[in-house]
């Protein structure tokens, strides 16, 4: 079968294991070498065997993994970075020019946030927030023949708001924008944004494409040629791409990535259904809640509803940071997707770049990403924790 056809045809499953790759003619390898050269014979002067000449440019192992993402995406193209705000960064500067505006979510990641804010604000390109959750919102919010992209993450990290890609779409096509969404939180697995009208996908791959918390790097996916050709410009001519052996580890995540995801949406429901009924918690944010305000449209557009979970404890900052502290299975630690369980406080954390703006996030609050541990010992840390 080849990678168009595992593209086109195949389920989830099987793509992730194959796509992107096909076993090498030479040795009939399966799995994809890590090719750690940065430079390539040629067939004679601009012979180039096979597209390589020099790793920035393209690197076979860098290859496979663009391809196995875009596949995964249900994408035309896709590329690997250094990290996720490598992605973001050159996204940015490949599709907008100075004096451009962006819309970006009123509750943000903060790293994205401080990249605009501080970065790309000093470049000249402006920005202003709005509710994923609300497209009348997000469309009030843009400038008329200003705006270029409108960037926005479901769910949202980390109140876990829930943006209508749909709706969002078409918001931003009507301005004649861009509808770029960060896809980190659900995965490929539970949510193909390329499908429901975006234009280019986002992931921090660190996170759930991974999957192991032992990789850093980004992606982004796009489903228009013209779109991708500007891109790869700009991927080699900024030079933040992935080497080799991430991209070998992140590729050999993803060959998982369904597997994971099942368990880590099994855990998450059996974290959430304990903290709903705790008397030390406020409030419980997670999408597969009836009561949470974007669960019909999760519903609607996401497999299931993730392994992220946030909530905010009675009792103030003070016992937000003690239930932190004193969690033991839960670690405590930034980031997220990974097979093990952590627990932060985005506050004073993930989120501190935020704090004073119109993005800060309560500071009760608490996020957890949801391991694939055994649920019992989960739930009983949880316990102990907030005892």
């Amino acid at each position: 079968m080849s990678t168009q056809q595992h593209r086109t045809k195949a389920g989830f499953e099987t793509r992730a294991i194959h796509a992107g790759y096909e076993p090498d003619a030479a040795t009939g390898a399966v799995i994809p070498p890590i090719y750690a050269t940065s430079t390539y014979k040629q067939d004679g002067v601009g012979g180039l065997r096979g597209g390589y000449e020099y790793s920035r440019s393209a690197n076979p192992t860098r290859t496979a993994l663009e391809g196995n993402i875009a596949a995964l995406e249900e994408g035309e193209r896709g590329f690997a970075f250094a990290s996720g705000l490598a992605a973001e960064d050159t996204l940015v500067r490949a599709l907008c020019r100075p004096g451009d505006h962006v819309v970006l979510p009123d509750d943000a990641y903060g790293g994205t946030f401080r990249l605009f804010d501080k970065v790309e604000r000093v470049w000249g390109l402006a920005h202003s927030a709005a509710p994923v959750s609300d497209a009348e919102a997000v469309a009030a919010a843009i400038r008329p023949g200003e705006t270029r992209l409108v960037w926005v993450e479901t769910p949202t990290n980390p109140l876990l708001n829930i943006g209508d890609i749909e709706a969002l779409a078409a918001v931003a096509h009507d301005a004649g924008a861009l509808l770029v969404v960060d896809n980190t939180f659900a995965s490929p697995y539970l949510q193909q944004p390329l499908t429901l009208g975006a234009d280019v996908v986002v992931h921090s791959t660190t996170k759930y494409c991974g999957g192991h918390s032992d990789v850093v790097g980004g992606a982004l996916v796009v489903k228009d040629l013209d779109l991708a050709e500007q891109v790869g410009f700009h991927q080699n001519s900024m030079g933040a791409v992935a080497g080799p052996f991430d991209a070998w580890l992140t590729l050999r995540g993803l060959k998982t990535l369904a597997l994971r995801m099942e368990r880590h949406c099994d855990n998450a429901e059996r974290v959430v259904d304990f903290l709903t009924s705790h008397p030390a918690v406020g409030d419980v944010i997670y999408p597969g809640l009836e009561t949470h305000p974007g669960h019909e449209v999760a519903q609607r557009q996401m497999r299931r509803f993730g392994g992220m979970v946030s909530f905010r404890v009675r009792g103030g900052e003070a016992q937000a940071l003690a239930v932190c502290e004193r969690a033991e299975i839960f670690t405590l630690g930034e980031s997220l997707g990974g097979v093990e369980s952590l627990i932060e406080h985005p506050g004073r954390m993930t989120h501190a770049s935020v704090a004073g703006t119109e993005l800060e996030v309560p500071a009760d609050l608490v996020r957890l990403s949801v391991g694939i541990e055994t649920a019992d010992d989960l739930v009983a840390d949880l316990e102990r924790a907030l005892g």
